[in-house]
C-alpha cells in the first residue's frame, strides 16, 4: 500500500505566510501540518508515500529528505493545478496497482489509522458539520454505504462532510474514473474534484465504506489554524502529564504550550496555547494563542490569536508611566 498525500496548493487563505512557505510545513504543536500527518501513517505501518507538489515544492522535498530520511517516497510535480482528481492522476505510475491511502495536506485528523487500512472494504472518512455546502457531502445508507457524493452542493441531501481521507483497495478503478473525470468539462473553477471520481466508482457497484473521524481540523485558514495548534497542545499534555516544566528567567508559563530547543525568552508570560519554533528570542511581552516561528524575535509586544512567521522581528511600544488619582489615559 502506498500514502498519497497533496501538498501542491498555495495556500491563498494564509497568505503572507505562504508567499515564502508551503502551507503543509506551517507549524502547530511543535510539528508542521506534514509532520502531524506523517507521523500518523508512520504509527500505522505505513512506510511507502507519495507526495504531489507544486508551489515552493523543493522546500517540501527538503523537509521531507531532512526529517524523515527513513521513507521511502516518491515525488510527483503537479505544475498545473487543476484540482484534487488532476493531483491524484499524476500518480499513476508510482502506485502501479497498489492499495492506497489518500490523506489531503491541509488536514489534520483523530482517527484510528491501523483500523482504516486494515479494513476489507474502501474507506472514507466523514464528519458531521453545520454548512455542508463548503463541502464534499456523502450520502449513506443505515449500514454507512456511500450510496452518493456530491462536490459542495448547492442543497445538500446530507450534513456528512468528506474530511480527506480516503482508503482506496481498488486503485485501478480509481484511476479508470480519474481518466474518465479529467475527460469531461472542469468546474468555474477549471479543477477536477476527487468526489466525482469516486461518485463513478459508486455507480460501477465498488463499495465504499465511511467511516467518522473523531476530530477534524481544517488547517487551509488563519482561525482553524490556531484552534487546530490549540487542541493538540492540549492532547500533548494530557498525553504526557509528567513532562518537566520549562524554565525560563522571570518568566510565567501557562501550559499548554510547545517551546523548541534554542530559545530565549526572558520577563515575558507565555500561554496557554502557544507554539514556538528554535532559537527564537522572547523578551518583556505576553503571548497567547499564538504560533511563533522559528529564529524570530520578538520585544515588548503584546500578542493574542496571532502568527508569525520565521526570523520575523517584531518590537513593541514600551512606556514607563507615574499616574496620579482621578486621571484617565488613552495611548490608543
Amino acid at each position: 500500500m502506498k500514502a498519497i498525500i497533496p501538498v501542491a496548493g498555495a495556500g491563498t487563505k494564509l497568505r503572507p505566510l505562504t508567499y515564502t512557505q508551503p502551507k503543509a510545513l506551517i507549524p502547530i504543536a511543535g510539528k508542521t501540518i506534514l509532520g502531524v500527518i506523517i507521523d500518523q501513517l508512520l504509527d500505522a505501518g505505513v512506510t511507502e508515500f507519495v507526495f504531489v507538489i507544486g508551489y515552493l515544492g523543493d522546500k517540501i522535498q527538503r523537509y521531507i529528505d531532512k526529517t524523515y530520511p527513513q521513507l521511502h517516497c516518491t515525488f510527483v510535480n503537479q505544475s498545473d493545478r487543476r484540482g484534487t482528481a488532476h493531483a491524484i492522476c499524476l500518480t499513476r505510475d508510482a502506485v502501479k496497482n497498489d492499495e492506497v491511502m489518500i490523506v489531503l495536506g491541509d488536514t489534520v485528523c483523530d482517527y484510528n489509522v491501523k483500523e482504516t487500512i486494515t479494513s476489507s472494504t474502501s474507506q472514507i472518512g466523514v464528519r458531521k458539520v453545520d454548512d455542508p455546502r463548503r463541502f464534499g457531502v456523502a450520502e449513506l445508507n443505515d449500514n454507512d454505504m456511500v450510496v452518493r457524493m456530491v462536490e459542495k452542493p448547492v442543497i445538500p441531501k446530507s450534513n456528512m462532510a468528506m474530511v480527506g481521507i480516503y482508503y482506496i483497495k481498488e486503485s485501478a478503478a480509481l484511476f479508470d474514473a480519474l481518466d474518465k473525470n479529467l475527460a469531461g468539462p472542469a468546474d468555474e473553477n477549471g479543477e477536477y474534484h476527487l468526489t466525482d471520481a469516486l461518485q463513478l466508482m459508486v455507480e460501477q457497484g465498488i463499495k465504499l465504506h465511511a467511516f467518522r473521524v473523531n476530530n477534524w481540523f481544517d488547517c487551509g485558514k488563519k482561525e482553524t489554524l490556531l484552534s487546530t495548534n490549540a487542541t493538540l497542545l492540549k492532547q500533548m499534555e494530557d498525553a504526557n502529564p509528567a513532562q518537566q516544566p520549562y524554565q525560563f528567567d522571570t518568566t510565567v508559563i501557562i501550559p499548554p504550550v510547545n517551546i523548541a530547543e534554542g530559545c530565549s525568552i526572558r520577563h515575558c508570560i507565555i500561554g496557554p496555547n502557544v507554539s514556538i519554533g528554535e532559537h527564537t528570542k522572547i523578551e518583556s511581552s505576553i503571548v497567547q494563542d499564538s504560533i511563533i516561528g522559528s529564529y524570530a524575535e520578538l520585544q515588548q509586544v503584546v500578542l493574542n490569536s496571532s502568527i508569525i512567521g520565521n526570523d520575523a522581528y517584531v518590537r513593541g511600544l514600551s512606556q514607563s508611566l507615574n499616574i496620579g488619582d482621578n486621571t484617565e489615559i488613552d495611548l490608543g
